[in-house]
């Protein structure tokens, strides 16, 4: 794209932050360590991808990372896949977690289900001890699993934080995961150890989850112990029911009833600290093992280099325990700052809830996702008016490319100090790898640049590079401490490998489109495998969405093209959720035709428009793509989507039903 039709510049660092940021700090140390004049971002960018054991092994001194033994190298191997980092180095994730001290806050929860309840430093030391003392009581030893069925509490934190103490794998699911998802999910790490939740409450709405949790733990023989969380029932302090006959049961005051010594296992770099699951739309979720030192490591920099967190900072990203948002949160105990969470409804009892717990809890960076923003800018709400938002530095925004309507109304309605931070990664390497930076302007609609140490590129279908302004393939070329350590089950790492590098030998492949500008600022089109082409020429999803979602009658929508196996151009479907009120009839078709082909061009106009009720999301939030095409093209409903990983399941049966329909009506043969 030319820079006379790229979007205007929205927010410019102050120059006095710019000198006082973390960002700035490390530059200068990074500067004086090697001799380089790495004052400017591009220089230091470049120096952390030409040189990443350097890189790396500046900021780990830098950042002041625990060893407990010194590692003999940064970077002892940098081939993909089997990157070796830090060899000989052994430290522990929880006890960075929790090296601050004192009766400032370290955390605050927040919830639709109970008060809010506000934890010191040492409380969560001490709680964390005491949930250590009750995992060990119950046998759990380095390399067991410890599952948990629980909501973005504070609890969650606690005992998450114990395992990994232990040197254990910790493994979470959203309790509003339906039970074939959580099984599909944990049947392959075969848990010990279940902490869950009786239920939530939504909104004004109580969900008892009771019942799932029986079936849960009925279909998984590993299980030794069940720990109850009273948290809807908060006044069932009592075993609530034993699931199994042969799973001993305790509650969650009795697990923790002891104090025990807040201890950390040394473990190497790679040994596994959690496991991550893909969203399983299609077949078993992929478990993706992450490890102690590459979380580490990976979350301090992008907390305190591209966020600019340290201590005493406050820290809040709206997610829940499946997504990985939530392991990017906890993270901000790393670098010192006091994280909030909050469970409950977004939108209960209006958009602004969200806004207001920023202001109420005086946030220094808040993150939520792009339609988020993109609803409360089409609501016209005004968070900065109606509320005290002073003190915000950061709105950060992931789940979807952030269209530039987006970036001007945080700063026309939030503040035009606050930095629109767009960031994009993925639950594969658990971070961001495109994003902002505390020293660089931000441009509408677009990713301000490559996190450090993150080689991000787009490649052709042969894999060279694509010049400024081509759209390509995202692909890393040099490897990131954050990638996965490995596939759970895949003691080979033959699956490993096909996933991520067999498409691109030695690159990892990630598979989003993403066009890069000469400055380095990019845009992030869509799935690559979700992939609009019509007559030989490439359209990403976003564009449609941005212009046809920024219409006031239209609440949701999905783009799909299905191929014509004769060799035509195929047919091109939009369907739409129409916002209360509105109905798709003939004027709003016209007019979405009309801005589709005034907007972005005339091969962008679909041949079908259609409503729906609801577009398949899962529960991450994330639009069904391409298993909605595959449903378009005919394929069973049970082949191309587990509906427990469905934020609305029926929301597939409109979507099967429509496909059914127009097949027999001929409209998408």
């Amino acid at each position: 794209m030319s820079d006379d039709r790229r979007g205007e510049i929205v927010w410019t660092p102050e120059p006095g932050a710019v000198a006082g940021c973390r960002l700035a700090s490390f530059s200068r140390e990074a500067s004086a360590r090697t001799g380089l004049d790495l004052h400017e971002y591009s220089s230091l960018l470049r120096w952390s991808i030409d040189e990443p054991g350097s890189f790396w092994g500046t900021f780990a001194d830098w950042v002041g990372v625990q060893w407990h033994d010194r590692p003999t190298d940064a970077l002892a191997s940098a081939t993909m896949p089997g990157a070796t980092w830090f060899p000989s180095g052994t430290l522990n994730y929880a006890e960075h977690a929790v090296r601050s001290t004192g009766a400032a806050p370290a955390m605050v929860s927040l919830s639709q289900t109970r008060d809010r309840v506000e934890w010191s430093w040492d409380d969560l030391r001490d709680a964390v001890a005491r949930c250590r003392a009750g995992l060990v009581r119950l046998g759990v030893q380095r390399g067991d699993r410890v599952a948990a069925f629980l909501p973005n509490i504070g609890e969650t934190i606690v005992a998450f934080l114990a395992t990994a103490s232990l040197g254990a794998v910790w493994s979470s699911c959203a309790p509003e995961f339906g039970v074939r998802a959580v099984i599909d999910r944990w049947s392959q790490l075969e848990p010990t150890v279940l902490i869950a939740v009786d239920g939530y409450r939504y909104g004004a709405k109580d969900v008892d989850r009771r019942a799932e949790l029986a079936e849960i733990v009925g279909a998984l023989p590993s299980l030794e112990h069940v720990v109850h969380l009273p948290y809807l029932h908060a006044h069932l302090h009592a075993h609530l029911h034993a699931e199994a006959d042969d799973v001993a049961t305790t509650t969650w005051v009795d697990l923790c009833a002891e104090v025990g010594p807040l201890e950390f296992e040394p473990v190497p770099f790679d040994h596994p600290l959690y496991v991550l699951f893909s969203s399983g739309t299609t077949g078993l979720p992929k478990p993706i093992v992450h490890g102690h030192g590459g979380i580490t490591l990976e979350h301090l920099k992008v907390l305190a280099l591209h966020h600019d967190l340290d201590r005493g900072d406050r820290f809040m990203w709206f997610t829940t325990t499946g997504w990985m948002m939530w392991n990017y949160l906890v993270s901000g105990l790393l670098v010192g700052a006091t994280i909030v969470l909050f469970d409950g409804d977004p939108a209960a009892p209006d958009l602004s809830v969200l806004w207001r717990i920023a202001a109420d809890e005086h946030l220094d960076v808040f993150g939520v996702s792009a339609p988020f923003l993109m609803a409360c800018r089409k609501a016209g709400l005004e968070p900065g008016t109606t509320f005290d938002l002073s003190r915000l530095a950061q709105v950060g925004s992931t789940g979807a490319p952030l269209p530039a309507d987006g970036f001007r109304w945080v700063r026309d309605h939030v503040g035009a100090s606050v930095q629109t931070c767009s960031v994009s990664g993925g639950t594969d390497v658990c971070t961001a790898f495109v994003g902002g930076a505390p020293t660089l302007a931000v441009r509408a609609g677009e990713i301000t640049a490559r996190m450090l140490g993150c080689d991000v590129r787009a490649v052709d279908p042969d894999g060279v590079d694509c010049p400024p302004g081509v759209t390509g393939e995202l692909v890393i070329s040099t490897p990131l401490p954050s990638m996965p350590v490995g596939l759970w089950g895949d003691p080979t790492g033959e699956r490993y490998r096909a996933t991520y590098f067999e498409t691109f030998p030695g690159r990892w492949h990630h598979g989003d489109w993403i066009t890069f500008h000469d400055d380095g600022a990019c845009e992030i089109t869509g799935r690559s495998d979700a992939t609009l082409n019509r007559g030989g020429v490439r359209l990403g999803t976003s564009d449609f969405y941005r212009v046809i979602e920024s219409m006031p009658e239209v609440a949701d929508s999905v783009v799909v093209h299905l191929e014509d196996t004769d060799g035509g151009p195929g047919t091109l479907i939009l369907l739409v959720v129409c916002s209360p009120g509105a109905h798709l009839d003939d004027d709003l078709r016209r007019r979405i035709t009309v801005a589709l082909r005034t907007e972005l061009s005339p091969r962008h106009v679909p041949d079908v428009i259609d409503q729906l009720r609801a577009i398949p999301r899962t529960l991450s939030g994330k639009k069904l793509e391409v298993p909605i095409k595959r449903l378009l093209a005919g394929q069973p409903a049970e082949r191309v989507a587990s509906r427990g990983s469905l934020s609305d399941p029926t929301a597939l049966d409109d979507v099967v039903a429509w496909a059914a329909a127009h097949r027999t009506n001929g409209a998408t043969a």
